[in-house]
């Protein structure tokens, strides 16, 4: 059983983002296409090794290079984008991104065929064949094991912030499902995901690991799909909370957000905060309020004294952690509510193409 260890927290600050996207054809539909584009032809060179695809044949994954500072971030994602869309075109495809395609039917969209997914299709079943779902992942590099784990405790309570921010999946398989990000509760279906749990120390989250491996309730560590986690091999702490999004900026707001989350949680660490211990249940209401309401969201704020609306919330992040992107996000319009004033407006081709991966 492959496993990380402890010795992979080495560095503090580095970056990585993945990004989960869908194959579409000249229409901005889904199609297969990711057998053709992982398989059947050598991506360019920046795409070796970070080229993948996800369960269904239209969800293809990219991952950028070891980003060293957060001010090559920018090159770095655009670079990738590029790439996989010219890659794409070069087989009369297109590359779109959500946290749902609005268009996407289980029910007529195909299957990968590579083993680990046929297996979880076989474990999970129902929740597993439906979850046409992608995502933005962020690693940031954590220099110490058990610094890691405290962060990633930490990290729980901002979770909502950014997937209120990044809400953009109102339609689900053709039905408007009357939330923000149908993507988030979507994936919840699917075991070992959401807001994961207080953990004490490293010690107990590698036992945790481990146990979940030696008990075959998961076949690999990948299959721990929590919103964030420490990645026991990258040596990073990992935010998968974000939906989808075709605009890089808003991907680097969440970018940027993170990474100074991480620094300045580090130094609380560092400084012998004592930290929280939410419970996951608050956590869980939180995030339920971005699902359902998205940048309308009000939370239950840190101190578990009263409620926060989400604009105050932005503006007290900003400040405190000398950043912008996110007031960006969040003066601009909402991805969910975009599609649905797209769709009403200009119809269903407007929505597609507004989706259309873009790479500047």
């Amino acid at each position: 059983m492959e496993r990380g260890s402890r010795e992979s927290f080495t560095r503090m600050g580095t970056l990585g983002i993945e990004e989960e996207c869908f194959v579409v054809d000249a229409d901005g539909r889904p199609t297969s296409g990711t057998d053709e584009l992982v398989y059947e032809h050598d991506p360019p060179e920046i795409l070796e090794g970070r080229l993948d695809h996800e369960l269904f044949k239209f969800v293809i994954e990219t991952q950028t290079p070891l980003i060293e500072s957060p001010d090559d971030a920018r090159d770095s994602l655009l670079a990738i984008r590029e790439a996989l869309v010219e890659h794409a075109q070069n087989y009369d495809y297109r590359i779109a991104a959500a946290g749902l395609h609005p268009l996407a039917k289980w029910q007529e969209l195909e299957h990968a065929e590579k083993p680990r997914y046929r297996s979880q299709l076989d474990r999970i079943q129902y929740p597993q064949h439906r979850n046409t779902t992608a995502g933005v992942h962020i690693h940031v590099g954590v220099d110490d094991a058990d610094k890691a784990v405290w962060i990633a405790n930490e990290l729980r309570w901002y979770v909502p912030i950014m997937l209120a921010l990044s809400a953009n999946s109102p339609y689900w398989n053709g039905f408007d499902t009357g939330l923000q990000s149908a993507r988030a509760k979507i994936f919840e279906a699917l075991p070992n995901t959401g807001i994961p749990t207080h953990f004490e120390d490293f010690e107990a989250f590698d036992r945790f690991e481990r146990l979940m491996l030696e008990t075959e309730s998961i076949n690999d560590r990948g299959e721990l799909w929590y919103d964030v986690r420490p990645h026991t091999a990258h040596g990073t702490v990992e935010l998968r909370t974000p939906d989808g999004q075709a605009d890089p900026d808003i991907v680097l707001a969440f970018v940027e957000y993170a990474h100074a989350l991480v620094e300045a949680l580090a130094e609380e660490y560092e400084d012998g905060a004592s930290g929280h211990r939410h419970r996951r249940e608050l956590l869980d209401e939180n995030k339920w309020r971005a699902i359902r309401h998205g940048q309308d969201a009000s939370f239950i704020d840190r101190d578990l004294e009263g409620t926060v609306e989400l604009g105050e919330l932005v503006d007290r992040e900003c400040e405190r952690l000398d950043i912008n992107g996110i007031r960006d996000v969040y003066e601009r319009e909402n991805g969910a509510d975009r599609q649905r004033r797209l769709l009403e407006e200009e119809g269903p081709d407007a929505l597609c193409e507004s989706l259309i991966l873009q790479t500047q």
